[in-house]
């Protein structure tokens, strides 16, 4: 017997021994892995930049991340950082060993505002006197609008050109919630604030049809122009493909309309690129590409660009905490090396209280230097509200944002306690002491309290807006409502100063700021790679596991997760665009 415990002992100590070894050495490895990303590679002559564009591209990546490294052995989990695909591109435009760029496009999916970013990137670039030259098996929307600033765009032979016009779909839970019993009890203000739709409806009520129609059809009239400038093509040709179902017809269709100038597969890629490089051009990738060096002056006067992103207090691995921004916005604010602050708001909105908490910290910014705001692909609700007070609102024209306007829910569960023979019965000392029990529908006086309440929420979001803008307040309501616009519209409208990208919101604050030399710092810091992997396998294996499970029905288990985070009085967008 003392044989068998010390023979199970012995076991598991081993077992446990060779655990401990084998993270210590998958962490070294790792490690290495990263540390190695990280290094910086000379450009050699003759050299043309491979930006392989694959997978989601976000915000901001955390290059040293688990999901990163991970993402080089599976293309299914790959994340590209907006930032580093401008930074790239730029340093590419510089480099004089660059001569142009392959656009090596795989399955990639963005927002219409961030790939119209990497467009513009694209176009500066060209105007270096680079070439650029894209290839695609098969293109979607999003890849065939980038590509088209090729000087030659190339397709598989038996590939699709899958320009199909935009699509917009919300999804209704209301039938779902009815069967299980629980009722959605609904505050808000704004007949066009639709965040609460799914739960009280079946299908879009008319003044919600109305917005997403007009906001799809103004996306796809800027991407049409787009498009038809570069390839020197009419609109007219553009629609009748997508009308017309053409992505459907054999690829010499479009060789033969003019959308692509030569059907290859892809081994002929070399030879297409040695008719601009030459032969013996040498490739460069993405990260040495984005890592490589360049001769940049030293400047004591700083220009912070703080990102804003993710939903506000949404509770999520990915959402913006309210309390770290506000913090980091009033630490700059009092930081006299900072001489202009960019706030970078890519954001759906979130928690009302939130939205304010940023917002009084940015105006603190605002009385003591110049503060600029570039919105990324929403800005919207909660976003539009910490952006409003501003000196200058920049905005892609593709970019979604208002949505002026709060609701706030009561889920009631009665009904499915009384299904499954759960009753709850108590007592109170006042009145409205168990307010927001879920277990009972709300009472006349408490819908009364609570509309008032968000009715108040509301008034301030509207006078937070008309003293940020300039405008009266019944200006802002009458373009308020909730109502959603697109970057162009919103313009028009004066909800947004100039159309452009981030390179525009910093050129506008250092002009503001009177400077003529300046470096930029990134705010918050990216989390170095400890801390990102230990972020990692406490919180995002899961996620991991259920995008690579669910594929693209991940969204919904997204969606559903971000309402169950949701708490309070909300300023959030009634919907997410997937543009792929």
């Amino acid at each position: 017997m003392k044989n068998f415990f010390k023979m199970t002992l012995a076991t598991i100590v081993g077992m446990l021994l060779f655990s401990v070894l084998s993270l210590i050495i998958s962490l070294s490895v790792i490690g290495a892995i990263a540390a190695s990303s990280d290094k910086t590679m000379p450009i050699e002559p003759n050299s043309v930049f491979k930006l392989t564009l694959k997978g989601t591209l976000v915000e901001r990546s955390e290059e040293n991340s688990l999901s990163s490294i991970l993402s080089t052995i599976d293309d299914s989990q790959a994340v590209m950082g907006l930032d580093d695909v401008l930074l790239a591109i730029d340093k590419a435009s510089k480099n004089e060993n660059i001569k142009g760029i392959y656009l090596d496009i795989e399955e990639f999916s963005a927002a219409p505002a961030s790939i119209k970013e990497i467009r513009q990137a694209l176009l500066a670039f060209k105007k270096s006197g680079k070439f650029i030259a894209a290839y695609a098996d098969n293109y979607t929307n999003g890849t065939y609008y980038l590509a088209s600033v090729a000087d030659k765009v190339a397709m598989n032979p038996q590939g699709m050109l899958g320009l199909t016009g935009i699509a917009m779909n919300t999804v209704f839970f209301k039938d779902a919630l009815d069967k299980l019993g629980i009722e959605m009890q609904v505050f808000k203000v704004g007949t066009f604030k639709s965040a609460v739709e799914p739960y009280i409806n079946t299908k879009m009520s008319d003044a919600n049809r109305l917005q997403m129609t007009q906001m799809s059809g103004s996306i796809w009239s800027d991407m049409l122009a787009d498009m038809g400038k570069s390839r020197k093509l009419d609109v007219a040709v553009l629609n009748r493909f997508a009308d017309e179902g053409l992505f459907f017809a054999e690829s010499a269709k479009a060789y033969e309309l003019g959308l692509v100038d030569t059907l290859i597969y892809e081994n002929s890629v070399d030879s297409m690129l040695k008719t601009f490089a030459g032969d013996g051009y040498k490739s460069v990738g993405f990260k040495a590409m984005k890592n490589a060096t360049v001769d940049e002056k030293y400047s004591s006067n700083k220009v912070a660009v703080v990102y804003a992103v993710g939903a506000i207090d949404g509770g999520n691995e990915e959402d913006m905490e309210s309390d770290k921004i506000a913090e980091t916005l009033l630490e700059l604010a009092d930081d006299d090396a900072i001489k202009a602050v960019v706030l970078r708001v890519n954001s759906p909105g979130g928690s009302a209280y939130g939205s304010e908490q940023i917002w009084h910290a940015a105006s603190l910014v605002k009385a003591k230097k110049p503060l600029i705001v570039s919105m990324g692909d929403y800005a919207a609700s909660g976003g539009y509200y910490i952006s409003c007070v501003a000196d200058t609102i920049v905005a892609q024209p593709t970019t979604i944002t208002g949505s002026i306007g709060i609701f706030g829910l009561l889920p009631n569960f009665k009904g499915l306690t009384e299904k499954i023979g759960v009753a709850f019965d108590g007592v109170k000392t006042n009145n409205f002491a168990d307010f927001g029990m879920v277990m009972r529908p709300v009472t006349t006086a408490e819908r009364v309290l609570f509309q008032n309440y968000v009715n108040r929420g509301y008034e301030l979001f509207v006078k937070r807006c008309a003293d940020g803008r300039g405008m009266a307040t019944d200006s802002i309501k009458a373009i308020a409502e909730g109502r959603v616009w697109t970057g162009t519209d919103a313009q028009k409208i004066g909800l947004v100063d100039v159309l452009g990208g981030l390179d525009t919101a910093v050129k506008i604050a250092v002009q503001k700021a009177g400077l003529k030399d300046y470096s930029l710092k990134a705010y918050p810091a990216k989390k170095d790679f400890v801390q990102e992997l230990m972020n990692d396998l406490s919180s995002s294996l899961e996620t991991r596991t259920l995008r690579n499970q669910l594929g693209d029905n991940y969204r919904y288990v997204s969606y559903l997760k971000e309402i169950q985070s949701r708490q309070g009085v909300q300023a959030i967008m009634p919907f997410v665009i997937d543009f792929e």
